[in-house]
């Protein structure tokens, strides 16, 4: 009932935003007659923050049109290599002309970034996918709002979580031979699972794997996050964070954990902070300070977009993750795709590397709990081992901002290439020479060749990619 509410309440509000979005471009303007009225930017600023705070925020978009690669400017191009009912693979293709330029790019690392479904959308991770695109082919899992899931896809278990990983790292290995692995905080466990049960399989594993502030063990330095979750029962979390979609999605009827509810358990953390922010966010539009008020707006519309996540999905996360200890414990079992258990065992992994990452002032996943992998991967050797803490960093300073880029991605850069071997360059750039030659080497001439062999590769079986006929532009990396 509570989500039906909310929907009530959100409509009742929207013409109010919308009014004062208008209001605010009227006092605004100078070729307004409200723009000469006393207090004119004063009103115009109030308005504004008016509209944002009772808006309603989609999905961003990822925006990211070019990258330097070596000094050289690069053009990227998203799409969609594979489609599954709860989350897509996308990748972000880059484009050049210049030959030295593309043979670099040609013999760059593959990465596979596995982002969060812990509320936020993927592209919460837009600086993270922004620096790594300078130095590796860069793909990323889009996980989608459950609520737009029919109920005819079925349920969404935290087992599927790690299938799907899994699926996607053969996916990549298929196509360029190896690739290496990036999660960043919830997906580290899904993660280590999904390598852990490769290597008890016998196969063949991602050459890197790199876990930045997750909760490996949420035991150590336990945060507000770990202390919620284990002073309430997992029938708690059922009875009272637990709801259906209402009937105007197409996922009615869904049992989701609502996005708007993690929303305000986000905020709660830090009220204060959130409040001076908008409160700064005023005074910057009366200053007319443009570029910090484009910085908040930017912050804030990825911040404040969220998504539901499945039931099942969530309170296995809870169980497993924060209440249980299961992967830590040694008695985590996972359904594979044919149904079956199996055991999670993180020290049969011997032939990836591990780096972990972790900020010294993180409030969401404490000190130690990310570094426990090193614990549990007793079969790696100590020199493909690797730990990182960024001094003054928090939970999105370790992936998102200066300090990401100044201090964190230049040590993930330099340790996933030492872990790069001659080989698996040289494969993954035949494999790529092969894919210039035979699928086409430059850019698509018109967006529909591009989203017909987007639509080919929409697939849930580990496919390879279709071929296209040659464009007239850009070779490709």
């Amino acid at each position: 009932m509570l989500y039906q509410i909310y929907e009530m309440q959100r409509a009742m509000v929207e013409p109010f935003a919308d009014f004062a979005q208008a209001a605010s471009k009227f006092y605004n303007n100078p070729h307004s007659v409200f723009s000469q009225v006393p207090l004119a930017q004063r009103m115009a600023a109030g308005f504004n923050l008016m509209y944002r705070l009772g808006k309603d925020y989609e999905k961003p978009e990822f925006d990211l049109h070019n990258v330097e690669v070596n000094g050289v400017d690069v053009t990227i191009r998203e799409r969609v290599e594979v489609d599954k009912p709860f989350c897509e693979l996308r990748r972000f293709k880059r484009f050049s002309d210049d030959p030295e330029t593309l043979d670099l790019m040609l013999s760059q690392p593959v990465v596979l970034i596995v982002a969060p479904l812990s509320g936020h959308y993927a592209t919460l991770l837009r600086d993270t996918v922004q620096s790594m695109l300078g130095g590796h082919k860069v793909y990323i899992t889009d996980w989608k709002n459950a609520r737009t899931v029919p109920l005819s896809e079925g349920e969404f278990h935290l087992d599927d979580y790690v299938n799907y990983v899994q699926e996607f790292i053969r996916y990549l290995q298929g196509r360029y031979g190896q690739c290496h692995v990036v999660s960043v905080c919830q997906p580290t466990v899904p993660v280590l699972a999904a390598v852990s049960l490769m290597a008890s399989r016998g196969e063949v594993t991602p050459l890197s794997m790199t876990m930045m502030g997750g909760p490996i063990d949420a035991r150590r330095s336990p945060t507000a996050v770990n202390n919620l979750a284990e002073t309430r029962s997992y029938e708690w979390f059922e009875n009272n964070v637990i709801y259906e979609v209402p009937n105007n999605y197409p996922g009615a009827g869904r049992r989701v954990y609502p996005g708007f509810l993690q929303y305000s358990g986000f905020v709660a953390m830090n009220p204060d902070r959130h409040a001076n922010s908008h409160y700064d966010y005023f005074k910057d539009l009366i200053k007319g300070d443009e570029a910090s008020a484009e910085h908040h707006r930017k912050f804030y519309d990825e911040y404040n977009a969220v998504l539901d996540m499945d039931a099942d999905y969530y309170l296995e996360t809870i169980a497993t993750v924060f209440q249980e200890y299961k992967l830590v414990k040694g008695t985590w079992e996972v359904k594979n795709e044919q149904g079956q258990p199996e055991l999670v065992r993180p020290q049969d992994i011997r032939h990836t590397a591990l780096l972990t990452v972790e900020g010294e002032l993180d409030d969401i996943s404490g000190a130690g709990q990310t570094r426990a992998a090193h614990d549990l991967c007793a079969g790696i050797a100590a020199e493909a081992r690797q730990h990182i803490e960024v001094q003054g960093a928090g939970h999105y300073g370790i992936f998102s901002g200066s300090r990401w880029r100044k201090t964190v991605y230049p040590q993930v850069r330099d340790f996933i290439l030492s872990h790069q071997p001659a080989s698996a360059t040289a494969a993954s750039a035949a494999g790529h020479l092969s894919s210039v030659s035979d699928d086409g080497a430059e850019l698509e001439s018109n967006e529909a060749h591009a989203d017909k062999s987007a639509k080919t590769l929409k697939t849930g079986q580990n496919s390879a990619p279709a071929q296209k006929g040659r464009g007239p532009h850009r070779a490709r990396a």
